[in-house]
């Protein structure tokens, strides 16, 4: 029998506590049954809902146990025309966060020292009486 193929719209539509759908490596997982069982509580799946989990799920290390669960929730795999969709918006996402990241650190490097040159000379100038 051949796997089911889940559209990128079927896995983001299925992100409910009474169907909940997760990508992990390509494939499509059912984990509604395991939402309140999960170790780390239920909002750490939630919050992978509707979109590629492969990173979250990898960053965690998950036991040998753990991964042995998952062909028992085993839907099907993304559809590859529209899931390299749905990994290029994750990356953009992850690049805008760093984006804006880098940009406020790069101003904090200008501020700050301007700042604490700025408060010297105030020092200077209100004890000394001249800069």
């Amino acid at each position: 029998m051949a796997a089911k193929t889940v559209s990128v719209d079927e896995l983001r539509a299925n992100k409910t506590k009474d169907k909940f759908y997760i990508l992990i490596h390509g494939k499509v997982y059912n984990v509604t049954k395991f939402l309140d069982e999960h170790p780390g509580g239920d909002e750490v799946i939630l919050a992978e809902g509707g979109q590629d989990a492969t990173e979250a799920f990898e960053d965690v290390g998950h036991s040998d146990e753990a991964r042995a669960l998952l062909p028992g929730m085993y839907v099907g795999d993304i559809d590859p025309a529209t899931g390299t969709s749905l990994k290029s918006a994750a990356a953009a996402a992850q690049a805008s966060k760093v984006a804006g990241a880098v940009q406020q650190t790069s101003n904090m490097m200008y501020f700050l020292p301007l700042g604490l040159l700025g408060a010297y000379f105030g020092w200077r100038y209100y004890t000394t009486g001249s800069a």
